[in-house]
């Protein structure tokens, strides 16, 4: 268990928080998830926890504060904290095109038309710069995605930054070989943006992105159990990973929904097992995109620096002013108006903007989401999240492990449950 202070000093309603617990377990209960963890920190004190159902079905066992979960994309913001560690230091402007630091980058094309056999190509306008890695308007996109001829030829030519055997050299080197999908700095796009951050981060600091995060994150904040990979001596703590056993697609992805979202078919099969998966054993692809295993202890620490300004028990990372100006945000607009209506396959891109490494609530009516204006978050493709609300000065964290997360869409859900909870 996580010690917590009594909730109501902290202006929240106990019968409240009820809510939730009886929620996440009816998640167990009707198999949406094999096992879920929840932890509101408020006012710098952890304020409610609960965990219910199992890390691993299979060896029975249940989830606890140590429990290692692929985190997945909440890796976004340690690269993004650690490329603006090396901007504090002279390492780069944020107009600074990234060529100047990885050069085959230098002479891209961008993809207008066409298919993955015979795609329309015209030349890059401009240079990404590294702010357009920052904010994801590079002009990346995921493999995952299944809607553009940028997406499959990511396919097609094996650029995924999955743990494995290539190093991070070579995948990005693999990346810049292939058209952009926009005209950088036209579009918001999610994309291998953060990978090619990591990368930069190699090459600015001299280190493996594993062994700067180590020695300038992860040690320094006393995250212990944070790495790219799970060591032998841990896989016992480590959840494994499940899917639906019969899965319907989820609705296509538009300006308005066109279709109700399919039936929940209950039931679960193991998709990624704890000992012998994918994180179990070492890589050289450090994925700064999505290839970290955290545990929810771990984590807080994480967002407890960030929402304190850089520092953690005098340890301090970078300074208010820069973290502060990550939190911005850095869009045209919001992320609609950059071309992404629906993000999350929800309603929520007319009230989000994206600062340098997180999504930023704008205004919570046109995310249709509860929250406050200011609020930073970032999720990972495994049912896992965080926000921090500096207007509340909560800090909220979440974590399953549901490959694809929209099978159980728990996060706007939940900030309902976590938002009606508080009174004081």
């Amino acid at each position: 268990m996580i010690p917590c202070t009594d909730p109501v000093a902290l202006g929240l309603d106990p019968a409240r928080l009820d809510r939730i617990d009886r929620w996440l377990d009816r998640l167990v209960e009707d198999r949406r998830v094999a096992g879920i963890s929840l932890l509101i920190n408020r006012h710098g004190e952890n304020a409610h926890y609960h965990a219910t159902g199992h890390a691993d079905m299979e060896r029975g066992t249940g989830i606890t504060p140590d429990t290692i979960f692929r985190v997945y994309s909440m890796t976004k913001p340690v690269t993004s904290l650690a490329a603006m560690m090396l901007y504090e230091e002279g390492g780069f402007q944020l107009d600074e095109p990234i060529a100047a630091f990885l050069p085959e980058f230098r002479h891209m094309d961008v993809c207008i038309g066409g298919d993955a056999d015979q795609p329309q190509l015209e030349p890059a306008r401009s240079l990404i710069t590294v702010r357009q890695l920052l904010t994801h308007t590079a002009g990346f996109s995921y493999g995952f995605m299944h809607q553009t001829p940028v997406d499959a030829l990511y396919r097609r030519h094996g650029v995924d930054f999955g743990p494995g055997d290539v190093s991070l050299q070579e995948m990005v080197s693999r990346l810049a070989e292939l058209p952009l999908e926009f005209q950088p700095g036209s579009r918001w796009r999610y994309g291998f943006s953060t990978d090619v951050l990591g990368r930069l981060v190699e090459v600015l600091s001299g280190e493996s992105l594993d062994a700067f995060f180590r020695r300038r994150i992860f040690e320094p904040l006393g995250m212990g159990d944070t790495a790219f990979w799970v060591t032998e001596d841990k896989v016992d703590r480590m959840a494994a990973m499940y899917t639906a056993s019969d899965m319907e697609p989820p609705p296509r992805i538009g300006p308005e929904p066109r279709d109700l979202p399919p039936p929940v078919i209950p039931g679960l099969k193991l998709a990624d097992p704890a000992a012998g998966g994918r994180f179990a054993r070492p890589t050289r692809l450090f994925s700064g995109g999505g290839g970290l295993t955290s545990t929810l202890n771990d984590y807080l620490r994480f967002t407890r620096m960030l929402r304190q300004g850089g520092e953690l028990e005098g340890e301090r990372l970078i300074g208010r002013k820069t973290l502060e100006y990550m939190r911005c945000n850095h869009l045209d607009g919001s992320m609609a108006d950059m071309g992404e209506p629906r993000f999350n396959n929800a309603h929520m891109g007319a009230g989000l903007g994206f600062g340098l490494g997180f999504a930023v609530v704008l205004d919570p009516a046109r995310a249709q989401t509860m929250g406050s204006p200011g609020e930073y978050f970032w999720t990972g493709m495994a049912n896992t999240q965080f926000w921090i609300d500096p207007a509340e000065d909560l800090i909220v964290i979440q974590m399953a492990q549901l490959l694809p997360s929209t099978l159980a869409p728990v996060r706007r859900e939940l900030r309902t449950l976590v938002h009606q909870a508080l009174v004081g």
